[in-house]
């Protein structure tokens, strides 16, 4: 019994030898910030996010299973680079992290601002909804907070998925599974899926709210359309899977979003099933501390009811609360447009503080970080942040992709040290 159980000890020690160890992402020397105190704080129980880094171990070092993050917000996770280079720097501490789930919505199908990682082509007339913007609540919306309507025989999307890997990667994300999620208010109206140059016909399920394409190859790029429209047909979002092991990070992203806009999503805890996050990011934040009325208890308790739906889906994944980047508002003196900051961002530094003490989660003190009240101001002289000093150019959010992503792997090193010497 211990000789096998020597062998065992060895094959898996060279097993994690060969796995390549999590490097730290190099970072610019700005007198403004406070890069050295970039850390995750965990004011009280540590035990989800430590089972968190367990299974990161499994994926990262034995190459078995797959890591579900999802990070949602607003336009800062809307706009792609934040999120995306977060997700770029996880999957090159490996060659084979590429995961498999990869949840997306066609943004650019509606008019608005779309991720760069994929291309959306559309013909025809889509009607864009978000669940921001009260008046479009009359439709039932999802995980993505957003939705496409069509009545057009015309309409159709194009998906194409175009990944920015380091060089030892594959440079592109593949799947053979495609699960569309909508509804129509008649059976009549079936989206169709083309993937290279064949026709398919999902599966539908969950009363007709999920149709589900089992693909005869990996792709990269597929398209949706319809044989005839009568009535009309929405989609909520798509999800492009693969039965690969790896990472996956999902991005959800509303221009304008705050806390109760996702509560206002009918389908938000039926969706999040299907991505069944291991650690979930929570980036809003800044628009509901734009409100005149804001109050924190009163985002506390919206916060607690968003925790709810998630723990149901899965009670053991993680929480980790990005604080909101300082910002300034902006108003009109003497007919001249002036800003002033917004003092709640340290308000919601402290209700994040408290959530994470009172839920078991971790904080990533994004707001501590930049340089706290104000300096938004040095990060847009920078050339990091936009003259709405509200959001960060193209090289702030990839910055902030690095920060949190070394914040994370930091901890993630100390889990592992501590484990080695036990």
């Amino acid at each position: 019994m211990k000789h096998w159980t020597i062998i065992i000890a060895l094959l898996l020690s060279g097993l994690a030898s060969r796995a390549q160890a999590p490097a730290l992402r190099p970072l610019p020397d700005y007198a403004f910030a406070h890069f050295e105190r970039n850390q995750l704080i965990i004011p009280g129980d540590s035990t989800a996010m430590e089972r968190f880094f367990c299974k990161m171990d499994s994926v990262i070092q034995m190459g078995q299973g797959n890591l579900s993050i999802l990070h949602i917000g607003g336009s800062h996770v809307q706009a792609g680079t934040f999120t995306q280079q977060f997700r770029d720097n996880l999957i090159s501490i490996g060659n084979d992290l590429m995961g498999g789930p990869y949840f997306l919505f066609p943004f650019t199908a509606g008019g608005t601002n779309n991720p760069s990682h994929y291309v959306i082509h559309s013909t025809g007339e889509w009607l864009y909804c978000r669940n921001a913007v009260r008046r479009d609540t009359d439709k039932r919306m999802g995980l993505a907070g957003a939705a496409v309507t069509t009545t057009d025989n015309t309409a159709s999307i194009q998906i194409i998925v175009r990944e920015r890997y380091p060089s030892h990667c594959p440079p592109r994300y593949e799947f053979n599974k495609v699960t569309l999620i909508g509804y129509s208010e008649t059976e009549n109206v079936v989206p169709l899926l083309g993937c290279d140059g064949d026709t398919l016909l999902g599966l539908p399920i969950d009363t007709l709210s999920q149709y589900v394409f089992e693909l005869p190859d990996y792709i990269d790029s597929i398209c949706i359309f319809f044989d005839t429209v009568e009535g009309e047909f929405t989609l909520t979002g798509v999800l492009l899977e693969n039965d690969l092991p790896g990472i996956s990070v999902h991005g959800v992203g509303v221009n304008g979003a705050s806390v109760p806009s996702y509560l206002r999503c009918d389908d938000f805890e039926r969706d999040l099933e299907l991505v069944k996050p291991d650690l979930i990011i929570f980036g809003i934040g800044i628009n509901d501390a734009a409100e005149k009325d804001f109050e924190k208890e009163t985002f506390k308790q919206n916060y607690a009811e968003l925790i709810d739906i998630m723990q149901r889906v899965n009670p053991d994944c993680a929480l980790l609360f990005v604080t909101n980047n300082d910002s300034f508002k902006r108003k009109r003196v003497k007919k001249k447009r002036v800003y002033e900051v917004n003092p709640n961002g340290k308000v919601v530094q402290q209700a994040f503080m408290e959530m994470a003490k009172d839920y078991g989660g971790a904080v990533w003190d994004q707001f501590d970080v930049m340089g706290g009240l104000k300096s938004m101001q040095a990060w847009e002289k920078a050339g990091l942040a936009q003259k709405d000093k509200i959001h960060f150019t193209r090289d702030g959010y990839k910055l902030m992709g690095d920060l949190l992503y070394n914040a994370l792997i930091e901890s993630y090193i100390q889990h592992t040290k501590h484990n080695a010497k036990q």
